[in-house]
């Protein structure tokens, strides 16, 4: 998925909120995204119910 940007972020990618119980896929890719040095987060949209990986500034 390509990511999306805004001024003020950049969304790496979407993951819906109905996971299986136990497994944090937007968690474990943002981890993933900080060992490689990006300071990604996870935050929830609630419009859309899902989870949105994502770099503050803008800087993807």
């Amino acid at each position: 998925m390509a990511a999306a940007s805004t001024p003020d972020r950049t969304v790496l990618e979407r993951f819906p909120a109905g996971g299986p119980y136990g497994s944090w896929p937007a968690e474990d890719f943002a981890a993933d995204r900080r060992a490689a040095g990006q300071p990604a987060e996870v935050v929830m949209d609630l419009h859309t119910d899902t989870f949105l990986v994502i770099v503050r500034g803008g800087g993807a």
